[in-house]
């Protein structure tokens, strides 16, 4: 399948699920251009559902689609004089053969060709909640409509929200999404590789430390040197302590030998993103008790790899992985038997929450948290305990299918507290992959960075 192909053939999965839902006309605007300050602008990023039905990259570009799937792309006029600043424009002359649009217009003609698209269309579908303006936009082209009902013109009886269905196209990936994703992961793991090399040359050269933000340096030369549009997300660069702050963001502290370093960080490639964690010793081996956690987290991830596969559920590697971190508490007195009872006392207490407070993984793709439904919407609700200890009832999370894709990312934080063994304080670990449902399993893809701890030692050697 060509490219054109490709988003044609997503167009097409879309018009027909909003005819399922009874029809009508979807409007869908690009990301804008946002300013960073004065008259500089942040790096312009398109966003993630407009890009999936067009492959279009510019900014200011609207995308029109019916339930009948005909669509048009509305997009800025070619522009020789702005093009010497700011480079080529595609044009709507061009955008039929070079995009595979039914039609196109410039920007200019926007709002008419919304008009008259809309007029006799049964509801309007926007990505509801996600462009900023865009509700009062619709107000005045329904408005408009409803004005001329008495020359004939029926405006739409109803507004829909079309991020849900856009939800579930994206949801799980194609082929070629996923080879896309594969290297993403090759390319983020390499950086993770390269900065581990680097802690270990430079800290085995006699310095005394170095600072996150060269860590982070070396991640995002490797992301640029191989293709990738730069960062998916900011790097977290954790230096000893900090790698118990779950969103450290890289900055100037210092890391020294016999601290551990926690780099969560991956780039974006041709619009997908990756999401790789390790965790591993400034000095090249990981202390005892570093250690002894470390397996622990280890544990905890082939527990939620092992869980996650078709016809499970989307939350089962969350309890797989606890399940494993909550004996290790007990086993290694991060939570004493004698104050906190069994394993299952310590899960239905949520009292591991003192150390493991966030989720076992997300979905991934063109978001690093992408789009999706994490709950299984079209089954009944039931009882079941909550991440605080109490019961609650809501619906079961989701079946996995082939073709999602999800990080796995247990961890570890343990900050000084009382009864807290101190031999552990200030150790902060997480372990994150990303994984592939496929038929049979899951397949790691970002396993180009070594995860087992004598392998890591032996790389950093």
């Amino acid at each position: 399948m060509t490219p054109l192909q490709r988003f044609a053939e997503r167009r097409h999965r879309l018009a027909a699920a909003m005819a399922a839902a009874g029809g009508g006309l979807a409007v869908i605007p690009t990301a804008p251009e946002r300013t960073r300050n004065a008259d500089n602008d942040f790096p312009f990023r398109f966003d993630s559902s407009f890009h999936y039905l067009t492959g279009f990259t510019e900014p200011q570009a609207w995308l029109l689609l019916d339930s009948s799937g005909r669509s048009l792309l509305a997009c800025r006029p070619r522009d020789p004089e702005r093009e010497i600043w700011d480079g080529f424009r595609l044009g709507p002359q061009a955008a039929v053969a070079t995009l595979g649009v039914d039609a196109a217009c410039s920007l200019a003609e926007l709002e008419t060709c919304i008009e008259q698209r809309l007029a006799g269309q049964p509801a309007l579908w926007l990505p509801c909640g996600v462009h900023d303006g865009l509700a009062a936009q619709a107000e005045s082209w329904m408005g408009r409509l409803r004005s001329l009902a008495r020359h004939g013109v029926e405006a739409p009886q109803a507004q829909r929200d079309l991020s849900p269905l856009l939800a579930e196209l994206r949801l799980r990936k194609d082929a070629d999404e996923l080879n896309t994703l594969r290297r993403a992961c090759a390319i983020s793991a390499g950086a993770h590789v390269r900065a581990m090399r680097f802690c270990a040359e430079r800290l085995s050269s006699g310095v005394a430390s170095l600072r996150e933000y060269e860590l982070e340096a070396e991640l995002l030369h490797e992301f640029r040197r191989h293709g990738a549009h730069g960062p998916a997300y900011s790097s977290i660069v954790a230096a000893g302590p900090n790698a118990c702050v779950l969103h450290h963001v890289a900055g100037d502290a210092e890391l020294r030998p016999g601290q551990l370093c926690l780099i969560d960080a991956g780039c974006e490639l041709d619009g997908y993103a990756s999401d790789i964690t390790r965790t591993f010793p400034a000095s090249g081996r990981f202390s005892a008790p570093q250690r002894e956690l470390y397996e622990l987290v280890l544990a905890a991830q082939a527990a939620a790899v092992a869980a996650t596969r078709p016809g499970a559920r989307q939350r089962d590697a969350h309890a797989a992985a606890v399940r494993v971190l909550a004996q290790g508490m007990l086993d290694t007195g991060l939570l004493p038997a004698d104050r906190h009872g069994g394993l299952d006392d310590v899960i239905d207490s949520a009292a591991y929450r003192q150390f493991f407070m966030h989720g076992t993984g997300h979905w991934l793709g063109r978001d690093v948290h992408d789009v999706g439904e994490y709950l299984a919407l079209d089954e009944a609700p039931v009882d079941q305990p909550d991440d605080r200890g109490g019961r609650i009832v809501k619906k079961p999370s989701r079946v996995l299918q082939p073709g999602m894709v999800v990080t796995l990312e247990p961890g570890l934080y343990v900050r000084p507290a009382p009864g807290v063994p101190e031999h552990f304080w200030h150790l902060g670990i997480r372990i994150e992959d990303d994984a592939v449902v496929t038929a049979s399993g899951c397949e790691v893809i970002s396993r180009g960075v070594p995860v087992q701890a004598d392998d890591i030692e032996a790389l950093m050697r």
